[in-house]
């Protein structure tokens, strides 16, 4: 047993009148404790649940994201004329409603935007469908590349996948605990703004509870952050929703937090989210998408480009975003930055062997 760890511990679950929140320090040393197994197994599954009950703060979401800079993976900086975006989504995938993110970040990387996305396998709480599945099931395997590699792809394409099973392989551990307690730790909110790039980035984040981006604000502050954006997106994730007005935080610290509210009816939207089917039922329409082919999918492949191409600086408003997706898509654009993807991880992979 770690002693040191009980005694971060004691101070996460000591309940309202005696407990106390760690410093960052503290919240950086227990994150490295429970990764590198030198917590015992009751005291990483006591810590976890605590920790989720007490609820963590911005400065402890910090400490944690500078353990995992200590420990974890980085794709390196290149040479590129803005930031890089950084997609945070769940981990544990969609189960409700169809996600788009891999077509928005096809459509950044067509417009000469790189993007940085990771992930790991189906994974609870809610083992919904993750992001290296709608990746495989469009011809794209980022499983099998080590890190060097996938730098590779990402400096020839622009678009880079953490694969964690493989590039950070001590997360696998803690994520058996969280199948265990059955409720996400605290973990699964500081991976959203987990940044595993070395450059220059602009990190966008899907969130859920209001207070779940005051903590994203505080952490990103304390960590030098100067661009991010917040969205209160579908089940978490930042796919800008349809059933309702998009919440967005336009943030940085230099300034406070812009608020933006797109309503997507003033867009010519209907107010309908696409609901998640088959995994194939969901490749199919994005397939469709690639196309140019009119569909509810593509109308959220339009809703979310146009947003997103403004937020990037590659339209000057989001009216003018949803025209340039549209012609980009129409136009087979977007699907030959598919097929490019595709040829450069089949030829990376082949010099490994």
């Amino acid at each position: 047993m770690s002693n040191l760890f009980r005694e971060l511990l004691k101070k996460v679950g000591s309940g309202d009148h005696t407990g106390e929140n760690l410093t960052r320090v503290e919240a950086a040393t227990a994150t490295k404790m429970m990764l590198l197994g030198e917590a015992t197994p009751a005291q990483i599954g006591a810590f976890l649940i605590a920790h989720r009950i007490k609820r963590p703060t911005g400065e402890e979401l910090a400490g944690m994201l500078d353990a995992y800079d200590e420990l974890g993976p980085k794709l390196q900086a290149y040479a590129c004329h803005r930031p890089v975006i950084v997609l945070g989504i769940p981990y544990d995938g969609r189960t409700r409603t169809a996600p788009i993110s891999p077509l928005t970040a096809l459509l950044l990387a067509t417009s000469g935007q790189p993007v940085v996305m990771h992930g790991s396998d189906r994974m609870p709480t809610k083992y919904g469908l993750p992001l290296v599945d709608i990746w495989q099931g469009l011809g794209v395997d980022w499983t099998g590349l080590p890190l060097e590699k996938t730098q590779q792809v990402f400096e020839k394409t622009g678009i880079g996948f953490v694969y964690t099973p493989r590039h950070f392989p001590l997360t696998k551990s803690i994520w058996e605990y969280r199948d265990q307690l059955g409720k996400r730790p605290p973990f699964a909110t500081m991976e959203l703004i987990w940044c595993p790039y070395g450059g220059d980035a602009h990190i966008m984040t899907g969130f859920v509870h209001p207070p779940t981006e005051t903590m994203f604000q505080e952490a990103l502050a304390m960590r030098g952050v100067t661009e991010f954006t917040t969205v209160k997106g579908l089940e978490g994730s930042c796919d800008l929703p349809r059933d309702r007005t998009a919440i967005i935080g336009l943030g940085g610290v230099v300034t406070p937090i812009e608020r933006l509210h797109l309503v997507p009816r003033e867009y010519g939207f209907t107010t309908k989210n696409v609901p998640l089917g088959t995994t194939e039922e969901l490749l199919a329409d994005m397939q469709g998408v690639l196309q140019g082919k009119p569909s509810e999918l593509m109308q959220t492949a339009l809703w979310n480009g146009g947003f997103y191409l403004w937020r990037c600086g590659i339209c000057s408003d989001v009216r003018s975003g949803i025209a340039k997706t549209e012609e980009l898509l129409t136009s087979g654009a977007v699907a030959e930055k598919l097929q490019e993807l595709i040829q450069v991880v089949k030829e990376v992979d082949r010099k490994l062997l």
